[in-house]
């Protein structure tokens, strides 16, 4: 983690950062955050996630002080002042404030904001070779269209997926599938790709928008639809998307082996087409 952090209008060493413990994030979940990939240095769908993360605090009624083009300003000076020329991330969490514990808002109160800058190194291995991924119910709450802290039952899915070896956890309600526990899911019949439409049953991923833009560019067809769990073995092709994952290729679900066992050839193409996209020049996924 690098140690210069933003918080609240002013940049200071992240081991000075500290709100007081009656804070609303840490007593209620009461807050929205954004996850965002840097490459050599360069924040990539910046805009994206902004606007994603004031959708989400308009949703939850939390007014920021400080505008998209400011957050988007100190989220680049964090970048420069850490000196960050490697792959990494940024964390941006927005919470209600702090102030006596009670369940209504809080009157008053400035909204508590900060980011941080940590290393993370592009997971070649896997984007190559994909991943194993477990079907379960989908347990969340009703709007998961918002970015919220609230992600106990996506980290116990999540979990339960590495108890059982698999990288993700591909969740479902009624048998349709919704997404991931941290990722959007992606399936390929005869050449169309499908993936759950845009509701309050799934987070609008950013790198999830870019990939049917990819698709459209490429001539390949995208159908925003509904698939049930039935489905996924008929696959030909499957994959997640995430700011972290970037697009990889699910080989295995549960005991179901999808296509041939390896990324296929529609996620290889969109792969190479992220690469162009975020400019990465580097460490390009094997062909």
């Amino acid at each position: 983690m690098y140690p210069i952090v933003w918080s609240k209008g002013k940049y200071l060493h992240k081991d000075s950062l500290m709100f007081p413990l009656e804070e609303r994030g840490l007593q209620f979940g009461d807050g929205v955050y954004e996850v965002i990939r840097v490459y050599r240095g360069d924040m990539y769908l910046l805009d994206e996630h902004i606007d994603r993360l004031y959708r989400s605090l308009e949703s939850i009624r939390i007014t920021l002080n400080f505008t998209p083009e400011e957050v988007k300003g100190a989220l680049k000076n964090i970048v420069e002042r850490n000196k960050v020329d490697e792959d990494a991330f940024i964390y941006l969490q927005v919470t209600r404030g702090s102030a006596a514990r009670d369940h209504l808002f809080p009157e008053n109160v400035e909204p508590n904001i900060y980011a941080y800058v940590k290393r993370k190194k592009r997971p070649i291995e896997l984007l190559e070779k994909g991943v194993k991924a477990i079907t379960l119910k989908d347990e969340r709450w009703d709007n998961c269209y918002i970015k919220s802290l609230n992600l106990l039952p996506n980290v116990l899915a999540k979990q339960l997926a590495a108890d059982r070896g698999a990288f993700e956890a591909i969740l479902h309600r009624d048998n349709v599938v919704t997404e991931g526990s941290s990722s959007n899911i992606f399936l390929v019949k005869d050449d169309v790709i499908y993936t759950h439409p845009e509701s309050k049953y799934i987070l609008s991923g950013c790198v999830r928008s870019r990939v049917i833009h990819f698709a459209n560019e490429l001539g390949i067809n995208v159908r925003e639809e509904p698939f049930h769990v039935s489905d996924i073995e008929k696959a030909d092709e499957m994959f997640l998307t995430s700011s972290t994952s970037e697009i990889m290729a699910i080989v295995q679900v549960n005991d179901m082996t999808i296509g041939e066992g390896k990324p296929g050839e529609i996620t290889r193409r969109l792969q190479k087409e992220y690469e162009k996209d975020a400019a990465i020049v580097q460490e390009e996924v094997s062909r």
